[in-house]
């Protein structure tokens, strides 16, 4: 079933559902006293609760909250490596003005990126961000139905969460979104092998041991020639566009060199293929075949390991899908939040064969 199919048959076969979302979207209208404004990337502003929620290990998050706590279908946004909360202000805006407040939007930063505190470097690996994914589901409340959208190394933060165990899952999804990421295998391929050379251990000592000063000087003027080409053709595919490059070239170059040299380290050994028999939410899966950090072929195991995912692909895009097709990522989410309600639907996504989306 293509991802426009899902979408609209989700609108049709969930009527009471979505007639709940707009109830709820009439009688939660935006509050004047939300004080937190964000811009998307085309500069459209949208109301939003800033928050911090604060981690068993006493880790600050930042934290924004779009929606009433009481709607009827949750959906958690999670970033990606060396990028911010920012990232998903397009796809926020697409579910704003779909439901307004009748569903509850939450997006934040992973320890060590954006406006969220340092860590010590030894916690910058995917199972803490998942541990960390459950003290916020925790802190702020979250019981009913679940949608989880990742985008690369958020994508693998949400696999790592479906692959703790039970007891220590909060809430168990019903809808998982999965953009340009993978279960592992991440140094076998594409520019994912660079994660094998001793350049990546290197990194991870000279930002743990060198003094903070001389290792930022040091691994800024390394890193800056090379960030933009990396974002680039790593990043964006050909309808890139220079000032979306520019934006995530900044944001890179903003994440903190501990960060960086942590996370990197850690990839090289992620892996979460024993997971993807056992997930039974609604999946769906969306590559890009101009993607070098996370090649298409990645996409095909996620796709052939979860039972029943969908999976788009846009052979034009590159990693960054959240920018180059942010309204068929939105239209996932929607689809997902469309049927996740309907047992029949349900049902039917197990059965049916792999699909798959080939779009321009």
């Amino acid at each position: 079933m293509s991802i426009r199919n899902l979408a609209l048959v989700g609108s049709l076969r969930a009527g009471s559902y979505n007639r709940q979302l707009a109830e709820a979207a009439v009688k939660h209208a935006p509050d004047a006293t939300d004080t937190a404004m964000m811009g998307d990337r085309a500069g459209i502003q949208f109301p939003g609760i800033k928050r911090t929620v604060r981690t068993s290990d006493g880790v600050s998050l930042s934290v924004r909250e779009y929606g009433s706590r009481d709607a009827a279908h949750t959906v958690v946004l999670l970033h990606g490596f060396c990028l911010n909360k920012d990232s998903w202000t397009g796809q926020i805006g697409h579910l704003r003005r779909q439901y307004g407040d009748g569903i509850r939007i939450i997006s934040y930063d992973h320890r060590g990126h954006g406006d969220s505190g340092a860590a010590p470097m030894h916690t910058y690996h995917i199972d803490r961000l998942a541990a960390d994914l459950a003290d916020l589901l925790v802190t702020l409340g979250v019981r009913g139905p679940l949608t989880l959208a990742g985008h690369s190394m958020g994508g693998m933060v949400a696999l790592a969460y479906l692959g703790r165990p039970a007891g220590q899952r909060p809430v168990q999804p019903h809808g998982l979104i999965l953009v340009a990421t993978a279960a592992g295998k991440l140094a076998e391929r594409g520019l994912g092998q660079l994660l094998t050379t001793p350049a990546t251990d290197i990194l991870y000592e000279l930002a743990h041991h060198a003094p903070q000063a001389i290792a930022d000087r040091v691994l800024r003027a390394l890193a800056r020639p090379v960030t933009g080409a990396v974002v680039r053709h790593g990043g964006y595919g050909a309808a890139s566009r220079d000032a979306l490059v520019a934006v995530s070239a900044a944001t890179v170059n903003a994440t903190p060199v501990a960060t960086k040299a942590g996370f990197l380290r850690a990839l090289r050994h992620y892996d979460q293929y024993r997971t993807l028999s056992s997930i039974t939410a609604t999946t769906v899966v969306i590559s890009g075949g101009m993607d070098r950090l996370t090649p298409p072929s990645h996409a095909h195991d996620l796709a052939r390991g979860i039972p029943g995912a969908t999976r788009v692909h846009r052979p034009s895009a590159g990693h960054m899908l959240l920018d180059e097709a942010p309204q068929v990522i939105s239209n996932a989410i929607i689809g997902v939040i469309g049927t996740h309600r309907t047992g029949e639907m349900k049902s039917r996504a197990l059965r049916q064969p792999l699909a798959s989306q080939e779009a321009g």
